[in-house]
């Protein structure tokens, strides 16, 4: 029970990345893409149905580490206090910044809320990534799962290396997505170039950290314990390349999925590395927080996954039908009658 949700712990980050990365990529994008007013409308449009519910999955995760692993989520969010702070403080101004920007037509208030767009994607896209590379890495946890460090511990070489692919994986899955939801214009051809450009730097970042991974954390202990493990390195290498030759192809909803394809494969890279550990201490491996002694009791695992069996599906099916329904080709005359944005 304590391996399966982990398991699940994991699935649900994996699917907050991929559904929440491409919002926040988008936003991290605008002042690059978005030439004029109308460019702002298309990026805000592009992601406007999606990224309050993208954002449950983050709620999901987080409630999931609350109720599953207890003392995983006690340490984690202490430990990681000062980040995560930020984290949740850039998506507020972020909601806000989205509900805020159309209720006044003018230059600076607009300009204003693009801003608060702007730093409220990327700061989340930037540090999510060093929080997890840091976990991957190991944080300074004492046998009393105190964490011995601050904001500038987690700003070592590896962990911003880790934020930097986090972000960099996120601002390719947005542009695809925008270049997805629009036809041919300038702005289109702008996110394709867009496209070539992140993925080039996508690759040099991605090998830099699986080289890095090697040196400073001990990720590939399960891997080099069981070599078949070593097959799922194939899954992003292989979103990489779907990516790439559909870009090639101008086949944007494909290219779309080869980056959810890279973004999940690098997700179950390093949970797979990680197992059974959830908080690994750089102190002493004794004080590492694992799926046992940071979990649960039996019975609430047990209830807990009745309550996820019921109610994920429906979470599931609603927001398929939300993409199904809202992901249209924005065209001028759509925008023209759109309420918002």
């Amino acid at each position: 029970m304590n391996s399966l949700w982990f398991f699940i712990w994991g699935i649900l980050w994996m699917v907050y990345f991929i559904l929440d990365g491409f919002d926040l990529g988008l936003g991290s994008l605008m002042p690059f893409l978005a030439k004029n007013e109308q460019d702002k409308k298309y990026i805000y449009s592009a992601m406007g149905p999606f990224w309050d519910g993208n954002e449950v999955w983050l709620v999901a995760a987080g409630g999931v580490t609350f109720a599953a692993f207890p003392k995983t989520y006690a340490v984690m969010f202490s430990g990681l206090y000062t980040a995560l702070m930020l984290v949740l403080v850039a998506l507020i101004i972020r909601g806000v910044a989205f509900e805020f920007r159309h209720q006044i037509h003018n230059r600076f208030w607009q300009g204003f809320w693009d801003l608060c767009l702007f730093f409220g994607s990327l700061l989340p896209g930037l540090l999510l990534g060093v929080a997890f590379a840091n976990i991957f890495k190991g944080i300074p946890i004492d046998e009393n799962g105190v964490f011995r460090g601050n904001l500038l511990t987690l700003l070592n070489p590896y962990g911003l290396l880790g934020g930097i692919l986090f972000l960099l994986l996120f601002l390719e899955h947005g542009a695809l997505w925008l270049c997805y939801r629009t036809k041919e214009s300038d702005l289109h051809f702008r996110a394709g170039v867009a496209t070539i450009r992140i993925w080039q730097a996508n690759v040099i970042v991605f090998v830099l950290f699986l080289v890095a991974t090697a040196f400073y954390t001990d990720l590939l202990k399960n891997y080099f314990n069981h070599f078949y493990l070593l097959l799922l390195l194939l899954i992003p290498i292989y979103g990489l390349f779907l990516t790439r030759n559909s870009i090639a192809e101008q086949k944007w909803l494909k290219a779309w999925i080869g980056s959810a394809i890279t973004i999940a494969g690098t997700v179950f890279f390093g949970f797979v590395g990680l197992y059974p550990n959830m908080l690994p201490s750089s102190i002493d491996p004794k004080y590492c927080i694992t799926i046992y002694n940071g979990s649960s009791s039996p019975m609430t695992l047990k209830i807990m996954l009745i309550i996820v069996l019921i109610f994920v599906p429906i979470v599931i099916l609603y927001q398929f039908w939300t993409y199904k329904k809202f992901s249209y080709k924005l065209t001028d005359d759509v925008l023209s009658y759109e309420e918002g944005y």
